[in-house]
């Protein structure tokens, strides 16, 4: 598929989990409950989960930014595909009322949904805004923090998204991203499976890659690290088809320059 085609894919199937409200982690399918059990494995806590409103956690991350993000009051955090506003709402509870917090997210119903979830609950130091990552609508140095979970690897350029996180980001502010990489090269079945780029699987990419796009768009003190406890989570989003061992979850830490 070509960058249209994904892009239209992935809002679709996205879109359709804003309306239904059924998906477990990345889009899989999961019965009624998945999505708090789902971010418990994760490493939300239960105070996260009742922290938030009604409707805000779909379950579609792949790890908990939130624990790497080191968020400190009065800070300005911008949420890289926000979804339902769940990473959105926690960091803006961290932050405090002079803080920000900033969600991004190109599906206009997830959009509709979060912006719902934030005026039921009188949140007002929460904004989601509509657009993509490789456009962020955001002036130059807006935020402190960047978070994203388990999105950058749905877009197909990567390496756009790191450069426009590095314009966005106040000198010395942080990125803080849960994400899933390439460990393995995908046989052909898994590579061509148009689920799979939508189910953050087929768009991963290689740490090394993932590194070079951030030190050539100007971050440093870079580090990702591997999490190999997340095969049973990740062997959940397509049972039986082994791809556990072609992906894993990682936290991406870097940091913009003072």
């Amino acid at each position: 598929m070509d960058e249209t085609a994904i892009k239209d894919m992935v809002r679709a199937r996205y879109g359709g989990i804003a309306a239904s409200a059924t998906a477990g982690c990345c889009g899989a399918s999961a019965p009624e409950g998945a999505d708090a059990a789902d971010s418990r494995r994760m490493g939300y806590r239960e105070a996260d989960l009742q922290a938030v409103p009604e409707g805000a956690n779909l379950g579609l991350g792949c790890g908990n930014p939130q624990a790497i993000a080191a968020l400190r009051p009065g800070e300005t955090v911008l949420d890289l595909g926000s979804g339902a506003g769940f990473d959105c709402f926690l960091a803006a509870r961290q932050v405090g009322p002079a803080g920000r917090a900033i969600g991004v997210d190109m599906t206009h119903e997830m959009l509709a949904r979060a912006r719902a979830n934030a005026a039921r609950v009188g949140a007002a130091n929460v904004e989601f805004r509509l657009g993509e990552l490789e456009h962020l609508p955001v002036a130059d140095a807006t935020a402190d923090v960047i978070i994203s979970n388990c999105v950058i690897n749905l877009v197909p350029d990567k390496a756009q998204v790191f450069r426009e996180a590095f314009r966005a980001l106040k000198p010395g502010g942080r990125l803080a991203i849960s994400d899933v990489l390439n460990i393995a090269p995908l046989p052909p079945d898994l590579q061509e499976d148009a689920a799979l780029v939508g189910g953050c699987v087929a768009g991963a990419a290689p740490a090394a890659r993932i590194e070079a796009w951030l030190a050539e768009a100007g971050f440093i003190d870079i580090r990702i690290t591997a999490k190999p406890e997340s095969r049973e989570l990740i062997a959940s989003w397509a049972p039986g088809r082994g791809i556990e061992d072609h992906v894993v979850s990682a936290i991406v830490e870097a940091r913009k320059p003072a």
